[in-house]
């Protein structure tokens, strides 16, 4: 007998067809809700930070910087993508630094757990073409990666099979839409009604180079800006990423520039013939605490905030969102207390 999928009958509106927006609508969709998604672009990408993300699923790496919540929550996140998505890699992640930045080492230790300390010698057999560069490393090997442009286009693509409508180039308001709930995953678009909300812009490039390999995630720790580098298919690196205190969206500066390609030529210095295929740039929206909100005004439940943690964090976020939508009387503190 085929199970069927449990029929909430609830028409659900979604602003936003970022990573936010279709984790929501996804686990609505798995609830039996009709699900329409409205996305200011023109296809899957166009108008959302999501395009320009790492993918890394790192919760223990990111406890570097981050609150407690983003360590528990992200943990569930590579289970949920690969699920709902497939492509998750769990090679885990390499945390590394040159000799001079060896106390970034100790200090990025101190800071976050579920890593073993290796030397140059283990560094080699997890990434080869890393044999004689760094003498110390960090490997948290329960940690994975997936390609955020396929992840996104899988999701997509399963919610439209599934009965889900998205409807392109519409820039909508809550206001406008009819619909029983409306899901706001509008991003810094949001901020006429979320006030609190803040731009972190983030500046990336895409690199294709034969010269080198790499298996998994590997962040390059330096005492001002440490950055990363992901895999991805077909030769291609993502090095990023900035992070500045700005609402500016287009604009790479020529510093952040010099830094992500000097980030990539001190990993490797296979790195100085790659092809810069893409420069990205865009802004993260983030509460003051750097922790994502959701928030209920009536009909409308606003997902927001998740700064740049994106793909670690969407899948909590929205289950909660989807919880919040079938029960009227959900508080967030009742679906679950993010400032535990």
């Amino acid at each position: 007998m085929t199970a069927q999928r449990p029929q909430s009958g609830l028409n659900v509106a979604v602003i936003g067809a970022g990573v936010v927006g279709l984790a929501c609508a996804t686990e609505l969709v798995a609830r039996g809700a009709q699900v329409s998604i409205y996305e200011r672009g023109a296809r899957i990408g166009a108008e959302a930070c999501s395009w320009y993300a790492g993918g890394m699923l790192a919760p223990w790496c990111e406890g570097e910087s981050a609150e407690e919540p983003v360590i528990r929550l992200g943990q569930q996140s590579a289970d949920w993508w690969e699920r709902h998505a497939g492509g998750v890699v769990r090679n885990g992640t390499l945390v590394v630094a040159p000799s001079r930045d060896r106390s970034e080492l100790r200090r990025f230790g101190q800071r976050t757990s579920h890593f073993e300390e290796i030397d140059g010698e283990a560094i080699a057999g997890l990434e080869p073409d890393l044999t004689g560069r760094f003498s110390r490393g960090l490997f948290f090997s329960g940690e994975g990666h997936l390609d955020p442009r396929k992840a996104i286009a899988a999701l997509a693509g399963r919610l439209v099979a599934n009965g889900a409508v998205i409807h392109f180039d519409s820039a909508v308001e809550p206001a406008d839409l009819d619909a029983d709930i409306v899901l706001d995953c509008r991003g810094l678009a949001a901020r006429d009604i979320l006030p609190e909300l803040r731009g972190v812009k983030g500046e990336m490039l895409l690199l294709r180079s034969d010269d080198i390999s790499l298996s998994r995630p590997v962040r390059l720790l330096h005492p001002r800006i440490p950055l990363y580098i992901v895999p991805r298919a077909d030769g291609l690196f993502m090095v990023g990423a900035t992070m500045i205190e700005s609402g500016e969206r287009r604009r790479i500066s020529a510093r952040a520039m010099l830094e992500l390609l000097g980030a990539a030529y001190a990993l490797h210095p296979a790195f100085a013939e790659a092809e810069v295929v893409e420069i990205g740039t865009d802004a993260r929206p983030a509460f003051p605490d750097n922790l994502p909100r959701l928030t209920r005004r009536g009909r409308v439940i606003h997902v927001n905030g998740l700064y740049r943690h994106g793909f670690l964090l969407s899948p909590a976020m929205a289950r909660m969102a989807a919880e919040a939508a079938l029960n009227p009387h959900a508080t967030p503190e009742m679906l679950h207390d993010l400032a535990a």
